[in-house]
């Protein structure tokens, strides 16, 4: 088929050529062969290498594909990159020669949604700690609420990918990504903290340490929806009800004298 393309092109090529040469007949018979030799070696490396191009874009695809199955069923430690070749049609050759090695094939799975979701979290972040203090203190409520859902969102449109690096990173540096948005949401409620003159802080009951104990367990709470596969609907049910939980909770701790 790739072949008949070209020929058919060709032979449209050449034709007007030779009409031209037809209308040029000084032109050196030698030099317009030439020409034609040239011509004819250019669209054929253009039109191959462009369906090269779809087919090795088609190979990578499949590849990840492949990949996020095996990985989503043994985790990365125990996946294997022949049976990944072997699924996607192709060798664990090609599978090095892009990917470098397993865990650069488990990147090219999970990353995108890693760095979505980080770029996502500290701009809801930067976006609060823009507001001034009166506002801060009406708004952090409601405005956390909002937000969690806009992330539970991002969470169920790339299931997979959480499933992967929560429960199947074991092996990678992605195994801490929680831990990477716990210590984003220390630094940004302690900042919070400070901006509105919590006497707590001040005293120096409430500390950075004690803020990471927190936010943990609320994180973790958080993403059970995930480690346990729950549907989107009760999901949404249950993360409501954990940050009224924890707003609750945390209420009591701007006041000192709930620790004497």
């Amino acid at each position: 088929m790739i072949d008949n393309l070209i020929t058919d092109n060709l032979i449209i090529n050449i034709a007007s050529l030779s009409i031209t040469v037809k209308e040029k007949s000084s032109l050196d018979k030698l030099a317009f062969w030439l020409y034609i030799q040239n011509i004819v070696m250019k669209q054929c490396f253009e039109l191959r290498g462009d369906t090269m191009a779809k087919q090795i874009e088609g190979v990578y695809e499949n590849v990840l594909r492949c990949a996020r199955q095996e990985f989503l069923e043994k985790g990365f430690a125990l996946a294997s990159l022949r049976d990944i070749a072997k699924a996607a049609g192709t060798s664990t050759g090609s599978i090095y020669t892009r990917f470098q090695d397993k865990e650069g094939l488990f990147k090219a799975v999970v990353e995108p949604a890693v760095q979505e979701m980080r770029r996502m979290f500290l701009q809801i972040q930067e976006r609060f700690h823009s507001f001034d203090e009166q506002t801060q203190r009406d708004e952090m409520g409601r405005y956390t609420a909002r937000h969690q859902m806009e992330m539970l969102d991002y969470i169920y449109d790339h299931f997979d990918e959480f499933r992967l690096l929560l429960s199947g990173a074991h092996g990678t540096h992605f195994a801490h990504f929680l831990d990477e948005l716990v210590d984003i949401e220390v630094e940004y409620t302690y900042k919070y903290m400070e901006v509105i003159g919590c006497e707590s802080v001040k005293q120096g009951v409430v500390t950075e340490d004690f803020i990471h104990m927190i936010v943990t367990a609320y994180f973790n709470g958080m993403f059970e929806v995930v480690r346990h596969g729950m549907p989107k609907e009760d999901a949404v049910r249950y993360i409501g009800m954990l940050n009224r939980y924890h707003m609750a909770g945390f209420e009591t701790i701007f006041h000192p004298e709930n620790f004497r």
